[in-house]
């Protein structure tokens, strides 16, 4: 667990407790990543805004998908896991473990790999990146409002993702990732990483 002081179950109030709550009623427990973050529910709240606003011209598949990418660079176990059991809901489990995996090779739609590819190296190195980025984003279709969002929701994960590293919160598994799935969000974020998206 983190250095930061949370508050148990029964300390926690006010809008805090609305946070735990979410978490109880969807997952049966309280995540290591709401326990801090629930120490500024306003913040948590702000960043929940901006997903609710870029979600609509992506879609729910294409957002997570942008997510798992980004989180995949970043290294974040958390995010890769949690997400992972939130992508069940918009894409069957065999297809989301061959993309958890690798998803260059997962059969997916070439639209589908540039929007990751994308999300990833702006997770890995963003400094880099130059019109040519999103100009490729233009020649598989994505219209200039989706490609300001597929930033937006990389740039989004980037935040909450470096945010749990940097104070040091112990990502947990959510017990109801099966485990095939676990195994090829864990290895696939690896394989990112041995080929370089995460600096």
């Amino acid at each position: 667990m983190s250095v930061i002081r949370t508050p148990t179950d029964a300390e926690v109030e006010g809008a805090a407790a609305t946070l735990y709550a979410e978490d109880r009623e969807s997952l049966g427990y309280v995540t290591t990543h709401t326990r801090v973050t629930a120490l500024n529910p306003e913040a948590v709240a702000a960043f929940e805004q901006l997903i609710r606003a870029v979600v609509p011209s992506l879609g729910m598949r294409r957002y997570e998908l942008v997510t798992l990418a980004a989180a995949g660079a970043l290294g974040s176990t958390s995010c890769r896991a949690h997400h992972g059991v939130k992508a069940l809901g918009y894409i069957e489990a065999d297809e989301l473990e061959r993309i958890a995996r690798d998803y260059r090779a997962a059969g997916l739609a070439p639209d589908e790999v540039a929007m990751m590819a994308f999300a990833e190296r702006l997770s890995g190195d963003s400094a880099s990146m130059t019109k040519e980025d999103a100009a490729e984003l233009q020649r598989h279709g994505f219209s200039d409002r989706e490609i300001v969002d597929i930033a937006f929701a990389a740039a989004a994960r980037n935040f909450y993702s470096r945010s749990l590293h940097a104070l040091g919160v112990e990502p947990d598994i959510p017990p109801t990732l099966p485990s095939s799935l676990r195994d090829a969000l864990l290895e696939g974020m690896r394989t990112q990483e041995r080929d370089g998206a995460r600096r």
